[in-house]
């Protein structure tokens, strides 16, 4: 396989570090990954390509509609070519792979279409009817050097670039007006409070979203942005909204400033700035004072009672909310010790503020997440006291919409209780109807429960509110747990396999891509994703899998189909 990246040379002469970064960020996070997922070698890189091997046609081919099919990169200035061909090659000494084989790959690919896959006659014969995607005869070729013509077929849609085609679709406008807070720039001085600025950053993206006639950019694809200086313009296209909030936070000693301007994203025009002022112990009011000026620029005619709504406080104790921020920031965290971290927190928090409900929230939903990443089993004791955490929490704040929907997601896929937790985070809907968090944890267990409609109005609702990919990997996860309930594992396959691609190490995706693939009959590639799910998690048997899985399937024919994929997959039974 050659890949390289169209117009190189041009955008590196317009700007060199930027063009350069993003193809690093593209090698790293795309092309390696893939290259792993399908058994591919890395032979070399050059400045603006890759060239690699692989054990066979199908891994290639696989791999290279994988790489292309990176909606979630789209922002990227940066478009692929790939060719793929199918030869005999010769080793050097240093394992450098030379020959018509190699010559034939590099001559397809610069004739490809940008982001387009071109593949050799031998390679078509190779894959032909075995795969969900479609060829185009493109005709003999006379490449470069080549002394005779190579017959060519370009890749064509199938499920998956369906899928991709459908996730790509720029959003529209809503009728409603609309708006995306990036992360602030922290202007402390010090990387350690990187963590102040950005949970100033979410309370605020809170805030704003709880004002029903908003639209509200949730903060994971906001936050997609973080370490860029992105054009207003684009940002406004890519997210679909009309403005655009963004500024920077300087915490020093106990002093805090917060400089903020609104931004119209189609113009660019500067619609409201300001610097604001004040101690830390008046963080809350400077927030609400951002907040505020925000609205009243973009939507003057709003209600004071809904401004009120939004003004709730979490906690009047500030080193509990120091804490709290400190422990968020580690959340999503895949392995075990920023984990445990975190619960130490968030627990000094709840210890200088034990009615504080958000933090014990979030207790609840770190314990659940030890569980999803594999370090306690499903019988450990911890979680039915993360049940017992999150409904503690919703008792003290049930008129808060965060933390109901983060208790009703414990209460129901740690603690195995579906309908108390579809009550709370119905409850926190009613009362936060464009929380994304908490429409796709609804979509998600409506999922589990067999329920097609009202799983996909939340999914659908919540990937607009989260459009960037990356951000939104609970509702693509949602979507492929509801095609698996309705026996679809072809697209359910599709769904999962671009969650991967989002967050490459997640559990639930990893061992649910294996199950698919055991079911669907592709048996070599079904064991390649047992091998890589088994080398994070070596100590899972079919029988540690049922327990762990029987809390979220809801019927038994799709717990008995989910452990029969595994099985094929090759999961060892004890």
């Amino acid at each position: 396989m050659a890949a390289d990246v169209v117009g190189y040379s041009a955008l590196m002469e317009r700007d060199e570090e930027a063009t350069y970064a993003e193809f690093e960020r593209l090698k790293q996070e795309l092309i390696g990954p893939s290259l792993s997922r399908h058994e591919g070698r890395l032979i070399k890189t050059t400045g603006d390509g890759a060239l690699a091997e692989f054990a066979s046609p199908l891994a290639a081919v696989r791999c290279a509609v994988e790489i292309q099919d990176r909606p979630a990169s789209d922002r990227s200035r940066l478009k692929l070519r790939v060719g793929l061909n199918l030869g005999d090659v010769i080793v050097g000494q240093e394992g450098d792979l030379y020959g018509d084989g190699i010559n034939i790959a590099v001559r397809l690919e610069g004739i490809a279409d940008p982001g387009g896959i071109l593949i050799s006659e031998k390679v078509f014969s190779e894959v032909e009817g075995k795969l969900d995607v479609g060829f185009e005869d493109r005709g003999e070729q006379q490449l470069k050097n080549i002394s005779k013509p190579v017959r060519a077929y370009a890749v064509r849609s199938g499920a998956h670039s369906t899928l991709a085609e459908r996730l790509s679709e720029a959003p529209t406008l809503p009728d409603k007006p609309s708006i995306a807070v990036l992360p602030f720039e922290n202007m402390s001085g010090d990387p350690e409070q990187e963590y102040f600025a950005d949970g100033i950053v979410e309370d605020i993206i809170t805030a704003l979203s709880r004002v029903p006639s908003i639209f509200v950019i949730a903060r994971n694809s906001s936050f997609s942005y973080k370490g860029m200086s992105p054009d207003i313009r684009q940002v406004g296209r890519e997210l679909g909204v009309r403005y655009v909030l963004e500024g920077s936070v300087r915490k020093s000693g106990a002093r805090v400033r917060i400089t903020g301007q609104l931004v119209e994203a189609a113009t660019g025009a500067h619609i409201w700035a300001e610097k604001i002022d004040g101690g830390v112990e008046d963080v809350f009011d400077l927030q609400d004072k951002v907040t505020a000026s925000v609205v009243a620029a973009i939507e003057p005619r709003l209600l004071t009672r809904e401004m009120e709504r939004a003004r709730q406080k979490p906690t009047g104790n500030l080193k509990a909310y120091d804490f709290f921020l400190r422990a968020l920031a580690n959340l999503h965290r895949a392995t075990r010790e920023p984990i445990e971290e975190a619960l130490r927190l968030v627990e000094r928090a709840i210890a200088l503020d034990p009615d504080y409900a958000m933090a014990i929230a979030l207790k609840a939903r770190l314990v659940y997440r030890l569980k999803v990443i594999g370090v306690i089993a499903p019988s450990d004791p911890r979680l039915e006291e993360a049940a017992m955490f999150a409904w503690a929490a919703a008792e003290k704040r049930h008129d808060d919409p965060d933390v109901l929907w983060l208790a009703g997601f414990v209460i129901a896929l740690a603690g195995g209780d579906f309908a108390g937790g579809t009550a709370l985070i119905e409850r926190s809907l009613a009362l936060h109807p464009n929380s994304a968090d908490a429409l796709a944890a609804h979509g998600l267990i409506q999922a589990y429960l067999g329920k097609a409609e009202s799983a996909t109005a939340s999914l659908d609702k919540a990937m607009r509110l989260n459009p960037v990919l990356s951000a939104a990997y609970l509702a693509l996860v949602g979507y492929a747990t509801l095609s698996f309930v309705q026996g679809d594992y072809e697209t359910a396959l599709a769904w999962v396999t671009k969650s991967l691609h989002e967050n490459p190490r997640w559990r639930i995706a990893l061992q649910l891509r294996a199950a698919c693939l055991g079911l669907l009959g592709r048996i070599d590639e079904a064991r390649e994703a047992m091998r890589n799910f088994l080398a994070a998690n070596p100590n899972e048997t079919l029988a540690t899998m049922r327990a762990y899985l029987q809390t979220s399937f809801q019927d038994a024919a799709s717990l008995d189909a989910y452990l029969e994929g595994l099985r094929r997959a090759g999961l060892p039974a004890a």
